[in-house]
């Protein structure tokens, strides 16, 4: 071989050194970002199952308990729990079907067979060795069908099991192909920002009470204070009809009317406020807007009563 042919050579190892190399290396990179995204991912996750606690205490969902975990494989000593192979029993071969007469016993005299009597130098067909029927090898015109081989009780017994399917039987499963590091990071990417948008959404919905949502505080407040008031006005026009026939006096009624209807109707509106008008989650008490509904309350009320005097007089 010539010094060109060396220097050939060497230049190739030396380019397939190179790119052995940069290939390492560009492994080495991918191995790196795969594992920062694996850890990214991880926090995200971590987080979001923070954040999903959150949600479900605020909304009185306790965290479920955790799944059993699966119950461990019984040893080889375990009673009762024995594996079993499709080999015939550990005491011999395959069993044979009783024969009707007596067993054979050496010495015994054998009873003559029905059959032509053997012809010395007649061709027989070929057998076992032992008297036995040849089964599919004994029949005329089937030349080099040999007799079903029979293994012996030690090689059946440890015979493997196929599975049976209506496809076909012993056939085996496909193995499924490796999936593939960053195909399978980008779909945990996707879930985890589906996940995300999904929190959000639920955030947006337990940030909203459910006493009118779409309301804001300041007219859902007015909203409720008003419907308040206006059934203490119409429990002011019972006791108006009822102070007319004589079952309530006049000062129970002026009593009713000036201070302890607005009153119920104040303490009514605060308690639904803050039953219902109060948001799943939210950053400290909402406001209830007191002296609004002071002022609404203690005014809608004497308002009813006077709207009633004046229509009653105009009635008149």
């Amino acid at each position: 071989m010539s010094f060109e042919e060396y220097a050939a050579l060497a230049r190739q190892l030396s380019a397939q050194h190179r790119a052995g190399e940069q290939h390492a290396a560009a492994e080495s990179a991918r191995r790196r970002d795969l594992h920062a995204a694996v850890d990214y991912l991880q926090q995200r996750l971590t987080a979001q199952g923070q954040r999903l606690d959150q949600l479900g205490r605020a909304i009185g969902i306790d965290q479920p308990p955790a799944a059993p975990g699966p119950a461990p494989a019984p040893g080889p000593g375990t009673p009762g729990e024995t594996a079993t192979w499709p080999g015939p029993p550990s005491g011999g071969g395959v069993p044979t079907a009783p024969s009707s007469g007596p067993p054979f016993a050496a010495g015994a005299p054998t009873a003559p067979s029905s059959g032509p009597p053997f012809v010395a130098g007649a061709p027989t067909a070929p057998g076992t060795g032992d008297g036995a029927s040849d089964g599919a090898a004994g029949a005329p015109g089937r030349a080099g069908v040999g007799a079903y081989p029979q293994l012996p009780a030690g090689e059946a017994r440890l015979a493997l099991p196929t599975a049976a399917s209506p496809a076909g039987v012993g056939v085996p499963a496909q193995r499924a192909a490796a999936a593939d590091p960053a195909v399978e990071l980008e779909l945990a990417r996707r879930m985890a920002d589906e996940a995300d948008r999904h929190g959000q959404q639920a955030e947006l919905l337990a940030q909203r009470p459910a006493l009118l949502p779409t309301w804001s505080p300041l007219a859902r407040a007015v909203a409720v204070y008003a419907g308040c008031g206006i059934a203490a006005g119409v429990l002011v026009l019972i006791l108006v009809l009822a102070s007319g026939v004589g079952l309530v006096d006049g000062f129970t009624l002026g009593a009713w009317i000036c201070a302890g209807l607005p009153a119920v109707a104040f303490f009514g509106g605060y308690l639904v406020l803050g039953r219902w008008g109060r948001p799943a989650m939210v950053a400290g008490t909402p406001p209830r807007y007191l002296p609004l509904g002071f002022l609404i309350c203690f005014l809608l009320v004497p308002m009813a009563y006077c709207a009633y005097l004046l229509m009653v007089r105009g009635l008149r």
